[in-house]
């Protein structure tokens, strides 16, 4: 059973809706094994009088009995679970029964439903019209299929468009709550970790027990019995068609060819032909188009370059689908130590970069600089080159200009050198007024550059 992991601000927004006095419908969804049914599961423990019903991807009638046989044991009405009725009825019989608080009513993997039966959102839609918006019933609609929840709940075509009071777009843990898994594990310890699990419940509770990154690599990624082998298919088959298109796309991507132009080349196709499979990819947040943080109009750049966003889709695609005839034929010896080549320099030094993007919002949140940012991203260009970190306080004119450094020497005073050649630039391109640095290191700092740190305070290692 995977561990529930804090999640305060998702409880909070169920709380707040089943403690208003009037109905509420509520969406609940992302990507498979992030942990939406652990977190309804949470919630409902505290809330008894409530319904949990999982859907399959049986037909209506199929799903519509299920539901209806849950109803009867919730209410112990015999005479519904033998009946012949129809979704209203069965709301119906629900809605007259008394309970002494607020009824609950979970519809898991919603989507499924659907999927059977276009037509039932607009079901749905008539029953919460008719009878749930006036009985003061939390209705709770989950889904791990993203596309097809967003299409059935969320767009402006859907039938249930407007009648939702909250959505909860539930997302991969933080690096931060990584050490409530791994007790005892230092962050450096932690990184290798999170760069193949990717801050996914499911997947972390997999890599649990091991001290080494490259054991449990081998045992459940390069396994060709494990889950974990064959998940993206999983993850995707469902999501889109054309999924061989798809893989191509995202493993052109995953091996380093990020313009719109390098992917064309790679795959060899035109770039217009593109354009759709990278818009669905974005909408499932899978891949993400990136500027340099100082654009302007970031939909118009021309400096634009795609990444995945996911952390084990990136892995996966970098180290383990150009390799499975290899793994299929026993040689997992082999597809590890390719492994082992470019894991650090060419893949994990690149998570630790996300991960020291991350930790300056929360710097910024915990007050370490007396100004707030609005803007925190990477720069690349003619103009300075590449920078790690580049933290905008537009109001206050602002800048933080910083380095994430994953190696095993101590760094010294040449990395903040470096980017004090660059800040006169980026005052330029960013209209700040001052400039702060930021350094990040795994292997600590020379004394050389600690001291300095003591005598400046615009410079702050972490």
């Amino acid at each position: 059973m995977q561990k529930f992991v804090n999640r305060t601000k998702e409880l909070e927004t169920l709380e707040k809706q089943y403690s208003s006095s009037e109905s509420s419908l509520v969406v609940v969804y992302g990507r498979r094994r992030v942990g939406k049914t652990a977190l309804l599961s949470e919630f409902l423990k505290s809330h008894t009088d409530s319904i949990y019903f999982l859907a399959t991807e049986e037909s209506e009638l199929q799903n519509l009995n299920y539901f209806k046989s849950q109803v009867a044991d919730f209410t112990g009405n015999e005479l519904l679970r033998a009946a012949t009725v129809d979704w209203f009825t069965v709301f119906k019989t629900l809605l007259s029964f008394k309970t002494e608080s607020k009824k609950i009513i979970v519809f898991d993997e919603f989507q499924y439903i659907g999927q059977s039966n276009s037509a039932f959102p607009s079901v749905l839609q008539k029953i919460w019209d008719t009878m749930l918006k006036d009985a003061n019933i939390m209705l709770i609609l989950c889904g791990s299929l993203v596309s097809l929840m967003k299409s059935q709940t969320l767009d402006y075509g859907s039938p249930l468009y407007g009648r939702r009071t909250a959505q909860i777009k539930l997302k991969q843990i933080p690096f931060r709550h990584y050490h409530e898994f791994y007790e005892g594990k230092t962050d450096n310890e932690l990184l290798p970790f999170y760069a193949v699990t990717g801050g996914v419940p499911k997947y972390i509770e997999t890599f649990q027990g091991y001290d080494d990154i490259y054991s449990a690599i081998r045992e459940n990624v390069l396994n060709t019995q494990s889950f974990l082998y064959e998940e993206p298919y999983f993850l995707l088959q469902k999501e889109v068609s054309e999924i061989g298109s798809y893989f191509s796309l995202i493993k052109a991507i995953a091996m380093g060819n990020r313009k719109l132009s390098e992917i064309a080349a790679f795959l060899e196709v035109k770039q217009t032909n593109l354009t759709k499979y990278l818009k669905v990819l974005m909408d499932l947040d899978l891949v993400e188009r990136e500027v340099p943080v100082t654009e302007p109009a970031p939909e118009k750049s021309k400096s634009g370059l795609y990444r995945i966003t996911d952390h084990f889709i990136a892995f996966w695609f970098r180290f383990v689908y150009p390799y499975r005839a290899y793994l299929e034929k026993g040689e997992t010896d082999y597809v590890l130590s390719e492994i082992k080549k470019g894991f650090v320099e060419n893949y994990a030094s690149f998570v630790y970069e996300d991960v020291c993007r991350e930790r300056i919002w929360e710097l910024s949140a915990t007050g370490e600089w007396t100004f707030r940012f609005d803007k925190v991203g990477r720069y690349w260009g003619a103009k300075a080159g590449e920078i790690d970190i580049v933290a905008i306080d537009s109001a206050g004119g602002h800048l933080v200009l910083g380095e994430c450094k994953y190696t095993k020497t101590p760094k010294g005073l040449n990395v903040l050198h470096k980017l004090q050649e660059k800040s006169e630039v980026m005052q330029q391109l960013t209209g700040a007024a001052s400039v702060s640095y930021i350094i990040f290191s795994t292997a600590g700092y020379t004394q050389g550059l600690l001291d300095e740190a003591n005598r400046n305070s615009a410079l702050l290692l972490k």
